[in-house]
């Protein structure tokens, strides 16, 4: 093999690894997103009045 061979081997692999990363970087911003409006919804749902009265009627 030789340089020039060896050069393009590398760049192609460095321009692998840096669109992997830049991938990775969008899926973990996704993922946040995703986290946060979970917490969100997760606070908009307790209601904590419901459970404390019993309505009976006799």
């Amino acid at each position: 093999m030789d340089i020039s061979m060896a050069s393009m081997l590398q760049s192609q692999s460095q321009l692998i690894t840096q669109v992997s990363t830049a991938v990775l970087n969008m899926n973990l911003d996704t993922v946040e997103g995703m986290g946060d409006g979970l917490v969100k919804m997760m606070e908009q749902s307790v209601n904590p009045n419901v459970g404390q009265n019993i309505d009976i009627r006799i």
